[in-house]
């Protein structure tokens, strides 16, 4: 049984550390039905700033961290995105993927290749003991901000102007614009959440690996975009649960798999997701139907 519960707590702080990364990614697609390759790259740049303010106290420097963020990824969209917004999708995610390009290679002419190594706080890391169990405390802190992040962020989409406005922009744009939504600030908004996901999960990703490089983001948002296709595209909540299952099932295979077929891990869990999405194509949540964004 405790064996069970340990993993049990693994899987759902890894899940919940995709769905977070999920959650950002879906987030751009409800309203410009865009994929936003560019959003590993957010977090890639979160950790390189703690990396930068690592004289700086801990708290201080998240904050700053996540303040510089969410004003970078408001200024990719006016700066990057805007121009392009009325192309096809196609446009779109080339024009991501050439932002996420520029910024690894920003960071490779000022910062370099080399791999560096950020300590956010070694007390993270130590186990504590609950009962029988030995748990992380990074990995309870993960679990934590994962459902305050997705209760928030639902909460304040039924409550708010703005999140009403965004729910709108989601739903049905033309008509949220012509209902008086402006189509440039509610998508600025929403980079600017995106960014504030991406900042939380850098923090979450260095306290874990300790580690940073500049394509650190690319698994992340990878594994957060099956999720996103897994629970359904365009549906948040969609891509909050495929991100905990998928999380959870790579915990599942990593510890159950026996050691002969281990190294087949990644094969068999995307072979799930196909069979998943083989039943149901449009993903366990389906969302809206794509419309070109203007």
């Amino acid at each position: 049984m405790t064996e069970i519960l340990q993993t049990a707590i693994n899987a759902t702080s890894s899940g919940g550390f995709y769905a977070l990364v999920a959650i950002g990614v879906a987030l751009i697609f409800s309203i410009m039905r865009m994929v936003n390759f560019a959003h590993g790259e957010l977090i890639m740049a979160g950790g390189y700033l703690l990396l930068v303010l690592a004289g700086v106290p801990l708290l201080l420097a998240v904050l700053i961290m996540i303040l510089a963020v969410v004003l970078l990824a408001v200024i990719i969209e006016r700066v990057a995105i805007r121009p392009v917004r009325g192309a096809n999708p196609a446009t779109l995610m080339i024009t991501s993927y050439a932002i996420s390009y520029l910024m690894q290679n920003l960071v490779l002419l000022t910062v370099g290749g080399e791999p560096r190594s950020v300590a956010v706080s070694r007390h993270l890391l130590k186990p504590i003991e609950i009962g029988s169990l030995n748990v992380r405390l990074i990995d309870l802190i993960t679990i934590a901000t994962a459902i305050l992040m997705i209760g928030g962020l639902s909460v304040l989409s039924r409550r708010s102007l703005g999140g009403q406005q965004m729910r709108a922009a989601a739903q049905d744009f033309t008509m949220a614009r012509l209902c008086g939504v402006r189509a440039d600030r509610i998508v600025a908004v929403t980079f600017g959440v995106s960014g504030f996901l991406a900042a939380i999960a850098a923090v979450l990703l260095v306290a874990q690996t300790g580690v940073l490089n500049t394509t650190m983001g690319q698994t992340p948002v990878l594994l957060a975009f099956v999720a996103t296709v897994l629970g359904g595209m365009g549906s948040l909540s969609g891509a909050a649960v495929g991100g905990f299952l998928l999380g959870a099932a790579t915990i599942l295979l990593q510890t159950y798999l026996p050691r002969e077929v281990a190294d087949y891990r990644d094969a068999i869990l995307f072979s799930l997701v196909i069979a998943v999405l083989l039943v149901r194509p449009n993903g366990l949540i389906a969302g809206r139907a794509p419309v070109t964004r203007v």
